[in-house]
């Protein structure tokens, strides 16, 4: 409005303040026309006038000149700017669809994994059944938003999962509206593997695997699957020791730390702290 537009974000949203209106107020009619004669040369997507504010005729003339729509909105600027955004990130993110199921496990988005037949929809329904949050079943809508991926589930299956033998259930009628989520960022990739004998399985949770979606990495947990293995347990385990890791402690390198002391105590010839912490002649310890 000054008169430099060799700089000018024209493509995007353009947004009239109090600022901005106060300028155009303390100016001449014919010096509105100008500027606003000089701002036809670039075509916006919007123009928008936030505070409740009323237009200018010369912006009008413009905007109607080059069919641009031209609103006013009570929020104030940083309100409309910050809604805005976000609602065009969502809506413009990169976008895609996977064969998994997606849960809300003690507030960690969990998307499950791996062939189908293999158990995914069987342990989410365990989970569900154990207070847990179904968002998507079979297929997870999945989308980049910011730094994070959010899944979704899809608008024609929502909440209802097939299990085998059984057929299609709705688990929002069944186990209540607080079993079920619109959408959750995805936290863990959780990947169910039917057991094999010759696969080396990680036993200690130190070569921690991460994979990439969409630019984004996601730490990811690979679960061999046997009979009679219990994978709600295993699944709420490896939530919390998400959770765990987000605060700051990682188990498996903190017991790795103190392994390595107690090795090098010991070579030392140095007793362990902890040989004796009851006292052998304290029989009360032992019952």
């Amino acid at each position: 409005m000054a008169g430099f537009t060799s700089v000018f974000s024209s493509h995007q949203i353009q947004m009239v303040g109090s600022t901005e209106w106060s300028y155009l107020e303390s100016l001449t009619k014919d010096k509105r026309q100008a500027i606003f004669r000089d701002l036809s040369a670039f075509r916006s997507p919007l123009w928008v006038l936030t505070h409740n504010l009323k237009p200018h005729a010369e912006l009008i003339a413009m905007c109607e000149q080059q069919n641009v729509p031209l609103i006013s909105t009570q929020l104030q600027t940083v309100d409309f700017a910050r809604a805005t955004q976000r609602i065009l990130e969502e809506y413009f993110a990169p976008y895609t669809s996977v064969h998994a199921s997606l849960v809300d496990v003690y507030g960690v988005g969990m998307l499950y994994l791996g062939e189908s037949n293999v158990g995914k929809s069987e342990c989410v329904l365990d989970l569900v059944e154990r207070g847990h949050r179904l968002v998507a079943d079979d297929v997870v809508q999945l989308s980049h938003v910011g730094n994070s991926i959010i899944g979704r589930s899809n608008s024609l299956i929502r909440h209802h999962m097939e299990i085998r033998g059984i057929g299609i259930i709705d688990v929002r009628s069944m186990f209540g509206i607080h079993a079920v989520r619109k959408v959750k960022k995805v936290e863990v990739l959780v990947e169910l593997q039917p057991w094999q004998q010759n696969t080396a399985y990680d036993r200690t949770g130190l070569s921690s695997t991460v994979d990439e979606i969409m630019g984004v990495k996601i730490p990811r947990v690979l679960i061999p699957v046997s009979p009679g293995k219990n994978l709600t347990v295993i699944s709420e385990v490896i939530a919390m020791n998400t959770l765990m890791k987000m605060s700051g402690l990682d188990t498996a390198s903190a017991f790795n730390e103190s392994l390595l002391r107690a090795i090098e105590q010991k070579t030392h010839g140095r007793r362990l702290d902890d040989a004796f912490e009851e006292d052998p002649l304290n029989w009360d310890s032992y019952e």
